[in-house]
């Protein structure tokens, strides 16, 4: 099958860092790489070879050089950069480049292990010191200067602490006088990850993780790209690069079920480097009150640019500025941010967002760094720094950020921008956000706006309707409230349905992890590009109503398929088909071409000022909602 932006191959990812020239694709701004070059290639299940190049190397020299020094198959295997299977030209690849080996057909047995390289195949075969930044940029000062701290601790002989909580596997790196000052987290032991280290194992490198739209291996770069949108330092995120790093501390399992061996050995990893932040407690263990209300904003207006889908308590850091941490005297730290910007719209988690600061309207000063965000700006910035990160992700940041400088613009406060982006849970059923309803409106706007100056629209509506959805058996609420009873039969076609049977036509947009990871490998060696459609430019005047009068995005229908359930396995652990509650996906950004995106964004403006307009007619007197509590602290 051909590829697509957002198809199970593409989303085979090693992360990176970079900074610097740019090269090959248009993306990275067209240049050719000058000399030698060095990059990092990681195998799927984790093992990592740092490997010079040169102008004549390309896909296969670097798989010859991968099965030769790390004793690992090649055939039938794909090499790839982010979004872009490449086939065999090397020119889009950057100094400092991480790359992913992955098997495009895996039939690996549970006694399968994870062939990895000894400590002195390593100094054979990869030149590098025990901890390398990948990339380069002056945000990475803090880490340069910890990272020689832990190099001479490590060379001292102290070793670091593994980190016993959580999911994934984490260690505390420490100083030569023993402190800890960074916490490293390889994104091959992340949760369902092949060397996970605590039992949560069953995927490969780019499967569907702990959240569905963000990847197995992938939260390492989620947490660099925290850091840098931290514009000035304002929510205080902690210094975080992503690194190669070299130690025997690291766990590598023996094959897909976890097994662990006997004899620890060198071995290198890529991995998010954070520094530690000495802290006297978390959010959960301490009243709310004492919380500054600038830091309780700060850190909620960073969660809505990213969507943060798991900011609990567990995540947020205090530190007393004196004694007896009084109301005002305490410093808030965020910290863990791999489940923010997912591939699609998510249903985030807000732990402050019936804190009672959330209430209260935003200051001067945070009106004004809201109104300064660019999130186009910020894109162009996380292509350069991080050119590995995908274009999904990218359109949710700017949608989110959208949605963050109208709503504050129009005088909602945290709490209300908050509620708007969340779901709520009713009946067992998950039911769209208001930030999703939006969205489906703009696309029905956009798919009506097409299909009006389109002259072929009365054939094929379903191939120019991009929205890719599953409406198989489900049912769907719906009662127009608008007058024209031939736009409504005109409108209800563009989103695929028939109003007089009751088909849902938002129904989820959830795959079945099986489907994803049988043809996770199918894809065909190139660069994974959508077709755009012909741009068109239309006058919203043609359009002689909008379907915001109508009741499409009234969140009392229903949504069937909302329901997930934890589960798991008989031995207590969880598996990676076990995963915790699977959240709906009711709207994806990925799937639209170019011009089809702008429009979407044009239309989903349109839209913002009615549905703030009616938030705040609701806010009075509303009742808590029930939500469907998502956090992954367990």
């Amino acid at each position: 099958m051909s590829p697509t932006l957002d198809s199970p191959v593409q989303t085979q990812i090693a992360v990176a860092v970079l900074d610097g020239e740019h090269h090959g694709s248009p993306r990275m701004g067209g240049k050719q790489p000058t000399g030698r070059r060095r990059v990092f290639v990681q195998t799927e299940t984790g093992c990592v070879l740092g490997m010079e190049l040169d102008r004549g190397d390309n896909v296969h020299t670097v798989k010859r050089r991968l099965q030769l020094a790390l004793n690992v198959p090649t055939d039938e295997s794909s090499l790839t950069f982010g979004d872009m299977v490449l086939k065999n030209d090397l020119s889009a690849i950057r100094k400092d480049s991480p790359l992913l080996l992955t098997r495009k057909h895996m039939h690996r047995s549970s006694s399968t292990p994870c062939l990895s390289p000894t400590g002195r195949d390593i100094q054979q075969r990869d030149k590098s010191g025990p901890i390398e930044i990948l990339g380069h940029s002056d945000r990475f000062s803090c880490t340069t200067q910890l990272v020689k701290e832990v190099v001479k601790a490590i060379k001292n002989g102290v070793d670091p602490i593994p980190v016993h909580s959580g999911l994934g596997g984490a260690y505390y790196f420490r100083n030569s006088r023993g402190e800890s000052v960074a916490i490293v987290k390889p994104t091959d032991e992340e949760p369902f990850a092949p060397n996970n280290p605590k039992g949560f194992v069953g995927k490969a490198l780019g499967q569907p993780g702990l959240k569905r739209s963000v990847r197995v291996g992938e939260t390492g770069i989620r947490e660099v790209a925290a850091y840098i949108l931290d514009h000035d330092h304002f929510a205080n995120v902690p210094a975080t690069a992503l690194v190669k790093i070299t130690h025997s501390i690291f766990t590598v399992n023996d094959g897909v079920n976890g097994n662990k061996p006997q004899k620890k050995k060198l071995v290198s990893k890529i991995a998010s480097f954070q520094q530690f932040i000495p802290h006297d407690f978390d959010a959960s263990d301490h009243g709310t009150s004492s919380f500054p209300v600038s830091a309780v904003h700060r850190i909620g207006i960073l969660d809505i640019r990213i969507l943060n889908t798991d900011r609990h308590a567990g995540n947020l850091l205090v530190r007393k500025l004196d004694s007896a941490g009084r109301f005002g005297q305490v410093e808030l730290v965020p910290i863990d941010h791999g489940l923010c910007l997912p591939e699609s719209l998510e249903d985030p988690y807000f732990e402050w967002i019936h804190w009672p600061q959330a209430s209260i309207p935003f200051s001067e000063d945070e009106l004004e760094y809201i109104e300064g965000l660019d999130p186009f700006r910020d894109c162009e910035m996380l292509r350069s720094k991080l050119p590995m990160i995908r274009e999904a992700c990218l359109r949710v940041l700017v949608l989110c950020t959208v949605f963050l400088r109208e709503a504050a613009g129009y005088g909602l406060c945290l709490a209300e921008i908050g509620e708007m982006m969340s779901r709520e849970f009713r009946a067992g059923e998950e039911e769209p956000s208001e930030l999703e309803v939006v969205c489906i409106e703009a696309r029905g706007l956009m798919a009506a706006e097409r299909e009006l100056l389109s002259p072929k629209s009365s054939e094929g509506r379903d191939d120019d309707f991009l929205f890719h959805i599953d409406n198989e058996d489900l049912e769907w609420d719906f009662t127009p409230k608008v007058a024209g009873d031939d736009f409504m039969t005109r409108a209800s076609s563009y989103f695929g349905m028939e109003i007089g049977n009751g088909r849902n036509p938002l129904s989820r947009l959830d795959e079945s992890i099986e489907d994803e990871e049988e043809s996770e490998y199918e894809e065909d060696d190139g660069f994974a590009l959508l077709p755009a459609p012909e741009r068109t430019h239309p006058s919203t005047s043609q359009l002689s109503m909008s379907l915001r009068d109508t009741t499409i995005g009234d969140r009392s229908q229903k949504f069937p398929g909302g329901k997930a359930e934890n589960g798991y396995s008989s031995s207590g652990h969880r598996s990676a088909n076990e995963q915790l509650p699977a959240s709906v996906s009711f709207v994806k950004l990925a799937d639209m071409a170019e011009d089809d995106w702008a429009l979407f964004l044009e239309k989903f403006q349109e839209l913002l000022y009615p549905a703030f307009a009616k938030r705040k007619s609701e806010t009075l007197g509303q009742r808590q909602r029930q939500r469907l509590g998502t956090s992954c602290q367990f």
